[in-house]
């Protein structure tokens, strides 16, 4: 359930900006694609549609997508999304199988270019 709701706030985080952020929508310029992130066994799933500089998402598996991301349980998806060093935890599970990437690994590299965008600000003091 958890892992569920980390990706629909995903959607929601990266709609709002695609929306609001003017270098989160400079990487979406001239991109056209769905692309997933799921269970292993598809019981979990949400895809993201990118089109016109902004990002759709609805539950759910994609007949074509252009890659998706699997964890082998929902629970492994969780903690790899929350793991403070994301980039080792997704290379540590696409070693070990835990992480299957289907489709093009050159987008998948231009995702995680996009999760820093959905970090929260700092407050200024």
């Amino acid at each position: 359930m958890k892992f569920r709701f980390l990706l629909w706030v995903m959607g929601l985080l990266m709609a709002r900006a695609s929306r609001r952020n003017p270098a989160f929508q400079q990487q979406l310029r001239g991109k056209d694609l769905v692309f997933q992130m799921q269970t292993l066994d598809g019981k979990v799933a949400r895809h993201f549609k990118v089109s016109g500089e902004r990002i759709r998402s609805s539950s759910g598996l994609h007949p074509d997508p252009a890659f998706a991301i699997a964890f082998k349980d929902a629970a492994y998806g969780f903690a790899t999304l929350q793991a403070a060093n994301k980039q080792l935890a997704f290379m540590q599970g696409i070693q070990d199988k835990s992480i299957q990437i289907k489709g093009n690994p050159a987008l998948v590299i231009w995702f995680q270019g996009l999760m820093k965008y959905l970090k929260p600000r700092k407050k200024k003091t």
